[in-house]
């Protein structure tokens, strides 16, 4: 099939969906544009900040996309294109968006609380503390699974010949393998990451302290983007992958303790003009290509195939594609930092369902990236090698099927556009790693509140719970290798979402208000990841990873509990109607 038809159907529903749909959930949520936010009640300058709308869309979209729409994807088109572009396009609208909107919703309402401090109110101190647990062993997940990804990345090489250049008639550096000339990718990317960070505290400044207008600050943000290429391109910087999870660790241990404005905001501002600009270079150059007669070439189905390699299409597609459909990490950066963030209430559904249908459109142009221009064999080769000794590479493999796009339908060179298309990814993997550590954080004081009646003063340091986090994300990250932590962390994060659905219908049910909109969704994802859980099991005890076999049992309890105290609380309803809660 024509790209640009799959494409155009794909933006047609997520069209329909973000102008009729979300305004049925807001009308059901009791969405009022008169309701003050916390930004606004406890502005506090630190964490509690009133910002501007574009401000924190970019913000929750480059936090709340980073890799996970391009790695998810990019490791499920091996089932065929036809399951993942079905359950990106109407899992992106009918749960992903859904689940976004209502999270951050209702963590506005409660005060910029936290889904954990919302589920104390709707399912008691037991599910408070069991969603807390459960959300900490998630980002450990999600935080290991992208540092693994993100160190082997940064040092990408490729054969010149397979890129489509020459030696001597390219500006990527070279190096030789077995007699193989391999341009270097990742180098570029690595020194593109350096010089956004740097330059972010000086933007936060100029946004924050000095009123930067809006204007102004998107052509700076694209000049640091542009410089920051450029410099990589003269001086690539390459370091061996054990040596850049140790600089990305420190890096985000000292994001996750600074005011939000200094570091995390102005970088996800420079950062998320990389996706702008990605996303729209994917849809130019898939019309273009469209109009020049491009088609799908992958396989419409190849199921066999991905059963062998990640288990059967159900349930394993549903949490390998773990964003782009839905994802539970959202309701963190929800409940975690954009609440706190929001001038206005009405604001809520243009940040939260339009920026996951957003990403559920990048996701779709990631699938037709790949299965189009790039032929399956050298697909399965990166980021599904048969030999033991190479590790899957899928940040690379989508960033040579972006240069291959780009080049086709633009006529951008080839290595030009795969530089693109792994600072795509580069960038917001580090993005989504300072802003989990932060949430994580904020985690692990609400734990030593739950744990000591009198938390010690060190525990309420902001450096020591962001070490701890930074510590086990490390630990797991060395210890194993990405294609073993990603179909973990895909299941703990669909089981989130789950578990956040859960208590939104909840909250929607103590106030006599329909869920059903949520509790569909929530319903299909509980069993979908219990069943994918079962499965990895038997997997780990098969190889004998007891680090794994752990935390799939511990995610395993931990989720049974929520699903019986969701179950409590509604038998509870139906069986006693008292008067609801007043609506807040």
């Amino acid at each position: 099939m024509n790209v640009l038809v799959v494409l155009l159907a794909a933006s047609a529903v997520f069209i329909l969906a973000g102008r009729f749909y979300s305004r049925y959930v807001a009308r059901h949520l009791g969405e009022d544009a008169g309701h003050p936010t916390p930004a606004v009640t406890f502005n506090d300058g630190r964490d509690y900040v009133p910002t501007k709308r574009f401000v924190v869309f970019a913000h929750h979209f480059s936090a709340i996309a980073g890799a996970g729409p391009i790695l998810g994807p990019t490791m499920a088109i091996l089932y065929g294109f036809g399951p993942a572009w079905l359950w990106v396009v109407f899992g992106g609208v009918f749960i992903g968006a859904v689940h976004d909107y209502t999270t951050l919703f209702i963590s506005m309402r409660e005060g910029g609380k936290s889904m954990a401090e919302v589920a104390r109110k709707t399912l008691g101190g037991s599910g408070f503390r069991l969603f807390i647990a459960f959300t900490i062993v998630m980002i450990v997940l999600v935080t290991s699974s992208f540092l693994s990804a993100t160190s082997i990345s940064l040092t990408s090489v490729w054969p010149l010949a397979k890129i489509g250049v020459e030696e001597g008639h390219t500006f990527l550096k070279t190096v030789v393998r077995e007699g193989v000339v391999m341009g270097r990718i990742g180098g570029i990317a690595s020194t593109s990451v350096i010089v956004i960070t740097l330059c972010s505290p000086l933007l936060g400044f100029l946004l924050f302290k000095k009123n930067l207008k809006t204007v102004p600050a998107y052509f700076l943000a694209a000049a640091i983007c542009v410089g920051s290429i450029l410099m990589g391109i003269a001086h690539p910087v390459t370091l061996a992958p054990t040596t850049w999870m140790l600089i990305i660790s420190g890096y985000v241990l000292v994001a996750a303790g600074v005011p939000v404005w200094l570091i995390l905001q102005p970088r996800d501002f420079i950062n998320v003009q990389i996706l702008y600009g990605g996303i729209v270079l994917m849809i130019v150059s898939l019309f273009s290509c469209g109009f020049q007669g491009l088609k799908v070439s992958v396989p419409t189905f190849n199921l066999a195939e991905g059963a062998s390699s990640l288990g059967f299409v159900w349930p394993m597609m549903f949490i390998t594609i773990a964003c782009g459909a839905i994802s539970g990490f959202h309701c963190l950066v929800a409940g975690g930092t954009t609440c706190k963030q929001l001038s206005r209430e009405t604001d809520a559904r243009t940040v939260g369902y339009n920026a996951m249908l957003l990403e559920s459109l990048l996701s779709v142009c990631v699938l037709l990236a790949l299965g189009a221009v790039m032929a399956f064999s050298d697909y399965k080769a990166i980021v599904w090698p048969t030999d033991p000794a190479v590790k899957s590479n899928p940040i690379l493999g989508f960033s040579l099927a972006a240069g291959r796009l780009f080049h086709e339908g633009l006529g951008i060179p080839v290595a030009l556009g795969t530089v693109f298309g792994i600072l795509l990814v580069e960038g917001f993997v580090i993005t989504t790693l300072d802003a989990a550590v932060r949430l994580n954080r904020y985690l692990f004081e609400e734990l030593w509140a739950i744990a000591f009646r009198k938390v010690p003063r060190f525990l309420k340091h902001y450096w020591v719970n962001s070490g701890i986090s930074v510590l086990l994300m490390w630990v797991l990250a060395y210890s194993n290798a990405f294609n073993a932590l990603w179909p973990i962390f895909g299941t703990a994060n669909q089981l989130l979402a789950a578990m956040a659905l859960l208590t939104v219908s909840a909250w929607l049910l103590l106030r006599k208000r329909r869920n059903w909109f949520t509790l569909v969704p929530a319903a299909f994802m509980v069993v979908t990841t219990l069943v994918a859980l079962g499965i990895l099991l038997a997997g780990y005890l098969k190889q004998g990873n007891f680090v794994l076999i752990a935390a799939d049992l511990l995610l395993f309890a931990l989720s049974a509990g929520v699903v019986v105290l969701f179950l409590k609380t509604f038998l509870k309803k139906r069986t006693a109607p008292g008067r609801a809660p007043a609506a807040v």
